[in-house]
């Protein structure tokens, strides 16, 4: 969840505008709901500018609960449902967390999209099925990038011109974390995608193929403020990077500019989830309802710099709003992959970066 936990310290850069009224207010009632997520500048952005919102709609009141990282938070939640606890009633969960607990069983409570009609307005990727039925539904989204220095280079039409060495010697900037969603790229780029993961011998063609860019590969960069400083600095002319961090750094003046190349940038995702002793389902699916609704996902890419999960013709998001968050096409990681053959894929992309 590295994405998530970085915007716990993310500055706003979405333009202020005007909240969208999303319905006159129930009469109040005694009902409440906690939420979970994750904290800092996240969180509070949803307690100014979402939960308020859904109060004033539903009458709901909403109690913020502030949860670590989905790994860390999936054992709390362990522990806490063993114990007969609920911190939360409504969870943030990253994809791979999301099926990780899916598997484990008994934590969440399937959810009845019949009471959540404007979850149709998502794609139904964003819908996680499990067998027991709908686990987690989409809350926001963001992308990692292809980033270049404008002033070095044009834009890539596709990842796979960071190949060339006639431009790009010595010259790019790379997540070095072996689950950082470049594997992603290249699958995207030269193979078939998610399905190459399936195989050991797909796994081994994918790490290969990253391996040719290694004379390109300035920094294999750990920390965002390393890439970040990097691009600053003109050491590197390329490479991934988050696009909202991205466009806040060219809002600022510095020398970066994100595109999406033909095969797109790889989208990452977190779920809203329902404790399974929770008994408060009536009231998460109204919140579900109202955080899918395409004017409450304007509101979120407007203050909190997250993409949405509905298609920008149904948001009022102008073009310029939509490219500081999110763009077209999407690469969607191999997250069941990376969590069955974990130890094979960081032991063989470690031992890529070790080599000559």
């Amino acid at each position: 969840m590295t994405g998530m936990n970085r915007r716990s310290l993310l500055k706003t850069g979405a333009a202020a505008v005007a909240a969208t009224s999303l319905g006159a207010p129930l009469i109040a009632q005694s009902r409440s709901l906690k939420i979970g997520s994750y904290g800092g500048y996240f969180e509070n952005s949803f307690k100014e500018h979402v939960y308020p919102l859904f109060t004033e709609a539903t009458g709901i009141a909403v109690e913020s609960v502030t949860q670590p990282n989905s790994t860390d938070w999936l054992v709390t939640m362990q522990q806490a449902t063993a114990a007969g606890n609920v911190p939360a009633d409504l969870s943030l969960y990253a994809r791979d967390t999301l099926i990780k607990a899916s598997r484990i069983g008994e934590l969440l409570a399937p959810l009845d999209l019949t009471k959540m009609p404007a979850t149709q307005n998502l794609d139904g990727y964003f819908v996680f099925e499990a067998s027991d039925g709908p686990l987690g539904v989409g809350a926001m989204s963001w992308f990692t990038a292809m980033v270049i220095n404008p002033g070095e280079v044009e834009a890539p039409a596709s990842w796979a011109e960071f190949w060339d060495s006639n431009t790009y010697e010595s010259s790019l900037g790379l997540s070095r974390n072996y689950n950082s969603q470049f594997l992603d790229i290249v699958a995207a780029t030269f193979f078939d995608g998610e399905a190459t993961f399936a195989t050991e011998e797909g796994i081994i063609a994918l790490i290969e193929k990253a391996a040719e860019i290694k004379p390109n590969v300035a920094l294999w960069w750990s920390a965002e403020s390393q890439m970040e400083q990097s691009m600053k600095n003109g050491d590197v002319i390329g490479g991934q990077y988050y696009l909202d961090v991205a466009n806040l750094m060219a809002a600022d003046g510095f020398p970066i500019k994100p595109v999406f190349p033909k095969e797109g940038n790889p989208q990452d995702y977190g779920s809203w989830c329902l404790s399974i002793l929770s008994d408060k389902a009536d009231e998460a699916a109204e919140f579900i309802n109202f955080s899918s609704d395409p004017a409450t996902q304007a509101l979120m890419s407007r203050k909190i710099g997250t993409a949405p999960l509905v298609d920008k013709s149904k948001t009022d998001l102008t073009d310029d709003e939509f490219a500081f968050v999110s763009g077209t096409p999407s690469i969607k990681p191999a997250y069941e992959a990376y969590l069955d053959k974990e130890t094979f894929i960081k032991e063989s992309w470690d031992k890529m970066l070790a080599g000559a």
